[in-house]
C-alpha cells in the first residue's frame, strides 16, 4: 500500500479539498500535488446537494518509465490546465504507477470534453478513455 501511494499524485482545486484527507495543512499552504491515498476512498461522486459529479479518466502511456524531466515537464502542463479550472474541479488523481489521470469536476456541459481536449493538445500522448458526464 505504501508503494501505491507514493505512486500517486493528487491534484486538487482550490475550493475542493475532500474532508477525509489525512494531512493536515491549512488551506493556504496547501500543496497542489501531494502523495494520496487509494482514489476509491478519495472521489466525492455527489455534491452537498447531492446534485452528481462528473468525471474523466486519460491514459497517458508509459508515463511512469518517461525521464525524471520529461515526466516532470508533463505534470507541469496538465497542473497549468487544470489551474485554468480549479473552480471547477473537484479533484484531479495522476496515478504514475497506471499511467492514468482521473478528473471529477462540476457537470457544466461540455466541460470534461474542453478539459480533456486541452490536455491532450499540451501532452498529445494522453489519450482520454472515459467519460461520465450528467445531463443539466
Amino acid at each position: 500500500m505504501a508503494n501505491e501511494q507514493k505512486e500517486s499524485l493528487y491534484l486538487r482545486g482550490t475550493n475542493s479539498v475532500p474532508q477525509n484527507l489525512k494531512i493536515n495543512y491549512p488551506e493556504s499552504q496547501y500543496p497542489i500535488i501531494i502523495s494520496s491515498e487509494p482514489l476509491w476512498k478519495r472521489v466525492p461522486t455527489r455534491d452537498l446537494t447531492g446534485k452528481p459529479y462528473a468525471d474523466f479518466m486519460m491514459l497517458i502511456p508509459g508515463l511512469r518509465k518517461f525521464e525524471s524531466s520529461r515526466m516532470r515537464e508533463i505534470i507541469n502542463k496538465i497542473e497549468t490546465v487544470l489551474k485554468r479550472y480549479e473552480e471547477d474541479i473537484i479533484l484531479a488523481d495522476l496515478n504514475l504507477k497506471i499511467n492514468v489521470l482521473w478528473v471529477t469536476l462540476q457537470p457544466h456541459r461540455g466541460l470534461s470534453t474542453e478539459i480533456a481536449a486541452l490536455i491532450h493538445h499540451e501532452v498529445p500522448e494522453a489519450k482520454l478513455v472515459s467519460q461520465h458526464s450528467v445531463s443539466e
